[in-house]
């Protein structure tokens, strides 16, 4: 990328809308962790930004997060442009030898500041912005050099040292909460001299040659699973290296309802497609298995054992696989202090070692960039507006132990309630939509009679990214009338409810 903005990460749950916010104003973005950032890195990177995100410590607690203070001085970093929101502020103004005080009252939510001087990061706004808070500390003495630029009623919300390039404010312009924060972000990019090029096509391009390069001559397994994700990554590396690719699609035991002819005729396009029919070795592995982390650590390691013995039959010497910016970001605690959420099967499930190279062109994607490119490639609406299946499948959408007659159960009304969305038109107008069958059975009245059976669980939600989503309000009728379908059409089903938790504090899927 010619250019680039590096996000240092203290731990915000925000961070990853930082990156999101400057990616939509088509520049590439980084996030890395914060004990990362240092002038060699910066040096080595050559970016034409750096931000400091937030973060839940406090700056003045022992043991906090902190960086080098060199990297504040402007010729040591080459007149390289930084911007600290919130935590990453009060540590700008700590470092270069201000004060960070705690506020006697916290600001949380919606708050108003008023701009007291004109600057460039609030080119082009009203003197009064609303903006979303969410901190426990304030500044106290402002840094020398360093001048305050916006006030709320009691605090310091915004100063900047414009002879030093840095910039700070207290709020969270990369939240939509934030009237106007992309302003704000775009505004600090024009700061940084940014040319705006990061586009599909041109990561498209980049890709290819990337690719090219690392594979060379040699061959490829596909892991492919008939979603998004890891269609356009098969689709991205055919395009790349031709028939040196060897696409397979494993049946884990863990798929949907006619799952397997669907996605063998979906991607039929793909060279060298073949099956493997595994369903045995996982649900084995699985049997008696409760724990949701233990479940998805299986499921990674147990399509390693798979693909790597197939790599071995052909002599390939690296393993394809659709990874996402969300997959890492939630497996793996890979961005300083945040929390990790869970172990997605192709990132934290993966053993330490493997016999071949993993080779993931969408891992720093979001699912909207993916499909972006996908539409690059050719690839059909129909595909990419596929709603997003997890690779641990059925597991997942399973809690507790996973058996044979659950599994049945859940394909008979998973595959009712996708029928229904379908025929009502709705399938289209939401982003993930599934049926879980819960680990407790209730008693029921079916003819007369008293019944003692499972519990569905629907869940449907819109989101862009799948780092956040809401619950879909369905229109009056339609879960009554699929609720009685399920019940009447799957045996073994006496209750049906609706999830209609939101991300977060829920996750979109149950496991």
């Amino acid at each position: 990328m010619a250019d680039k903005i590096l996000i240092a990460d203290f731990g915000s749950q925000y961070t990853q809308l930082i990156a999101r916010k400057i990616r939509e104003l088509k520049v590439y973005s980084e996030i890395i962790p914060y004990n990362k950032l240092n002038l060699k890195y910066v040096a080595s990177e050559n970016p034409r930004g750096i931000i400091l995100s937030g973060g839940p410590d406090s700056v003045n607690n022992e043991n906090s997060p902190e960086i080098d203070a060199s990297i504040f001085k402007k010729e040591s970093r080459k007149g390289i442009p930084m911007l600290g929101v919130c935590y990453g502020m009060q540590l700008m103004n700590k470092l270069c030898g201000g004060s960070v005080d705690s506020a006697k009252k916290r600001e949380y939510g919606h708050k108003r500041i008023i701009l007291e001087r004109e600057s460039r990061l609030f080119s082009g706004l009203e003197k009064k912005l609303d903006v979303w808070m969410s901190h426990g500390d304030v500044l106290g003495q402002v840094a020398e050099g360093f001048d305050v630029v916006a006030m709320t009623d009691r605090h310091i919300a915004a100063f900047e040292n414009p002879a030093s390039l840095l910039y700070g404010v207290q709020f969270h312009p990369e939240v939509h909460h934030t009237k106007n924060g992309k302003k704000i972000i775009d505004n600090f990019l024009e700061i940084c001299g940014c040319s705006r090029n990061w586009t599909m096509a041109s990561y498209l391009q980049e890709s290819l040659s990337k690719l090219k390069g690392e594979i060379g001559d040699k061959k490829v397994i596909g892991a492919v699973s008939g979603g998004v994700d890891s269609s356009v990554a098969a689709s991205l590396v055919s395009r790349a290296i031709g028939d040196n690719l060897y696409c397979i699609f494993v049946n884990n035991g863990l798929l949907r309802k006619n799952e397997n002819g669907e996605v063998m005729r979906n991607l039929s396009h793909l060279p060298n497609l073949s099956y493997a029919d595994a369903s045995h070795k996982f649900l084995s592995k699985l049997k008696g298995v409760k724990d949701p982390e233990k479940k998805r650590k299986i499921i990674g390691r147990a399509f390693i054992e798979v693909f790597e013995k197939e790599a071995k039959k052909i002599g390939a010497d690296f393993l394809l696989q659709g990874t996402l910016y969300p997959d890492v970001i939630e497996s793996v605690s890979a961005f300083g202090p945040s929390a990790k959420i869970k172990s997605h099967h192709n990132v934290g499930g993966l053993p330490e070692r493997l016999n071949v190279k993993l080779i993931e062109p969408l891992r720093y994607l979001f699912k909207d960039e993916v499909r972006g490119l996908g539409r690059e490639l050719g690839i059909s609406e129909e595909l990419l507006n596929r709603h997003p299946f997890p690779g641990p499948g059925l597991a997942i959408r399973c809690p507790g132990c996973i058996t044979k007659e659950k599994l049945s159960i859940l394909r008979e009304a998973d595959a009712v309630y996708i029928r229904e969305l379908r025929k009502s038109g709705l399938y289209g107008k939401i982003w993930q939509a599934y049926a879980a069958i819960l680990p407790v059975k209730t008693v029921g009245v079916m003819g007369d009679e008293r019944t003692y059976d499972h519990i569905i669980s629907l869940r449907a939600v819109n989101s862009v990214d799948g780092m956040t989503a809401s619950p879909f309000e369905f229109p009056r009728g339609f879960l009554p009338r699929v609720s009685s379908k399920i019940i009447n059409e799957v045996k073994g089903v006496n209750r049906v409810m609706y999830d209609c938790s939101s991300k977060p504090p829920a996750t979109i899927e149950l496991e």
